[in-house]
């Protein structure tokens, strides 16, 4: 690996040299590429000398922008106080002397919420601080299938019929312009927290008021804020106008759990502001009070009071169970779970959770093993730059899952069409590097509606459109994609050889986390490893096996094996001849296991290569 982070590919070959035209092999597995981020040897020694931290911490942290001491120590121990006044976002003054007459009146307000995890828990969090402050809140979250994304002038009409005066936005609203007209016309005050991006020249709604970061003229320090931390900052200054000591000491701690699960789940940066949102929330969560988020945890198998519960834990069980009623069913039960103090009622609504997410997973192994049938045996579509992939009523709620599964196997981007009653439905997903959005404005005049950014897009169109959508998208592919063959790219953040790895390293590296978007877990490299034995097959599958660093590598001498494991790596190892004694490089990532039987620190492999003896192979580089 060059200073500049340059790579090759894993053949070896430093010239990196690719032929454009189109794979032959649509079945080949695409390559994985290398790629060590460039390092910073003499800032990060100054750091981890000015803030007594282990150097390859320290590394991590500068490349994370943080080079001072004061830095290093507010992002590894992140506490309340790093919290922002939220009177400093545009728009918060008026949001809360509105909200504070409402409730004063005992007017009804009616929250407009997501039907993902972000917008269920912002409504919860709302709907929380309303009625503990002796206010009524309502609350409408569209069903994905019938109604939509996004604020509608019919619900609103409604609410104004039922008496609602004000209507507060959570995790949408920025891009309805009509709705918004709607609610002037009816006299309905209208407050607006989103935090989708919107560019510095583009009119916003017209609103009573708007609190979003990202709004022209918001000079909140933090821009990335989901949808539900958004809603906090609304709470929080509330809270505070009435008793900002007991908010601090008390009521705002406790409101972090649903701002820490929303902001993990919906894949924010997890810096600044939402670093601390997520750190001390996750905290929370060890004594989870309210009947619901109990009975949502005995769900998913979690047990706070004998493990914490961890960022992982949230994206991947308790996240996607929340995400299940909105895909599947209606996301309004999701906040009933949360809201209910009946351990039954709560007991029982997580059982429907957990069974809506058995039943996503069902639905989405099923679309997707067709995908797979489809990719191997249609050779045209297989070689595909950019691949289309439409069926017959595929459940809409999972087509951007299935479409980021495809990526995944792939490393093409995809776009899945679910077809029903003469439309045609599109989610899509993209690459590093290739902008998806912008091939699907090339095809603007074929869709009913269309959106989303760079690397996710959704469209409507009549499905007799969809063979001309897949042809133009296949020219623009050949043309923007033409000077690269799909590869899986592993990124990797600094070198550890295995005998620097010790319980202590292990425990400074853990207040790295929450992990995830904008602070990931770190990938290590370590060279000319030599396995103690042939790697063990488990499950036909994955490999188990011993490592130990080179003695010429290691200026302690001899040192101890370190167990490792490689999920779906078999067939990589028997490709590449792994035996005791072999000499590899190993991309890795550190893990504690607490299984009985090999419990300890291991590694967990993300990338293994031969180690061959030359100038190239001292790089981190394949």
């Amino acid at each position: 690996m060059s200073a500049t982070g340059a790579a090759v590919p894993e053949s070896g070959s430093a010239s990196g040299s690719r032929q454009a035209a189109p794979t032959t092999q649509p079945n080949r597995r695409p390559h994985q590429r290398w790629v060590l981020a460039d390092q910073h040897p003499e800032a990060s020694a100054e750091l981890a000398k000015s803030a007594r931290l282990p150097q390859v911490l320290a590394e991590l942290l500068v490349a994370r922008g943080i080079t001072h001491a004061d830095e290093a120590f507010a992002f590894l121990n992140p506490e309340l106080a790093h919290l922002h006044d939220p009177t400093l976002m545009l728009g918060m003054d008026a949001a809360v002397g509105r909200l504070e007459q409402a409730i004063a009146l005992h007017e009804p307000v009616l929250l407009y919420g997501d039907y993902d995890v972000d917008g269920t828990t912002a409504v919860v969090l709302l709907k929380t601080v309303i009625e503990m402050l002796g206010g009524e809140a309502r609350f409408h979250v569209p069903h994905r299938l019938n109604e939509g994304y996004g604020l509608q002038s019919s619900v609103l009409e409604k609410a104004h019929a039922d008496g609602v005066r004000l209507v507060i936005t959570v995790d949408t609203g920025m891009r309805a312009f009509a709705e918004a007209d709607t609610a002037r016309r009816l006299g309905l005050d209208l407050i607006i927290t989103d935090h989708h991006l919107c560019a510095a020249d583009e009119a916003i709604p017209h609103a009573l008021a708007i609190l979003n970061p990202n709004q022209p003229g918001c000079t909140y320090p933090e821009k990335s804020l989901c949808g539900a931390a958004i809603a906090l900052k609304l709470a929080q200054a509330v809270l505070e106008r009435r008793d900002a000591a007991r908010t601090r000491e008390k009521t705002l701690p406790s409101f972090l759990k649903m701002a820490a699960i929303a902001t993990i789940a919906d894949a924010v940066p997890l810096r600044g502001e939402n670093r601390v949102i997520a750190t001390l929330g996750l905290r929370e969560l060890r004594n989870p009070a309210g009947a619901g988020l109990r009975a949502l945890c005995a769900a998913a198998a979690l047990d706070p009071a004998t493990k914490q519960i961890t960022g992982f834990d949230v994206a991947f069980r308790l996240a996607p169970r929340i995400n299940a009623a909105g895909r599947m069913d209606v996301a309004s039960e999701v906040i009933e779970l949360f809201s209910t103090r009946d351990a039954a009622r709560a007991t029982e609504l997580a059982g429907k959770l957990e069974r809506l997410n058995r039943e996503r997973r069902d639905t989405e192994a099923t679309a997707l093993n067709a995908i797979q049938s489809r990719l191997a045996s249609d050779a045209e579509l297989a070689v595909d730059r950019l691949l289309v992939v439409d069926g017959d009523a595929w459940h809409r709620g999972v087509i951007g899952i299935l479409a980021s599964r495809v990526v995944e196997r792939t490393a093409k981007p995809a776009i899945v069409v679910s077809v029903e009653d003469g439309v045609a439905h599109g989610s899509g997903r993209s690459v590093d590097g290739f902008q998806l959005l912008n091939a699907i404005e090339s095809c603007a005049d074929l869709f009913t509606r269309f959106g989303g950014h760079a690397f996710a897009v959704g469209f409507a169109m009549p499905a007799e459109n969809l063979p001309a959508l897949k042809l133009r998208l296949r020219q623009y592919a050949e043309i923007h994609l033409a000077a690269r063959e799909p590869e899986h790219i592993l990124r990797i953040h600094a070198e550890l050889p295995l005998d620097r790895i010790t319980p202590v390293l292990a425990g400074w590296l853990r207040k790295l986390e929450p992990l995830g978007h904008g602070n990931p877990e770190p990938i290590f490299v370590a060279r000319k490893v030599r396995l103690v034995a042939a790697p063990r097959i488990m499950k036909e599958r994955h490999i188990r096996f011993e490592l130990m660093q080179d003695t010429a590598l290691s200026p302690t001498g001899p040192n101890a094996a370190m167990r490792a494991v490689g999920w779906d790596l078999a067939a990589r190892a028997a490709a590449l001849g792994l035996r005791a004694g072999s000499l590899v490089d190993v991309a890795y990532r550190i893990r504690e296991n607490d299984h009985p039987q090999y419990g300890g620190l291991e590694a967990e492999i993300a990338g293994i290569r031969l180690f061959e003896e030359s100038p190239e192979s001292t790089k981190a580089h394949d």
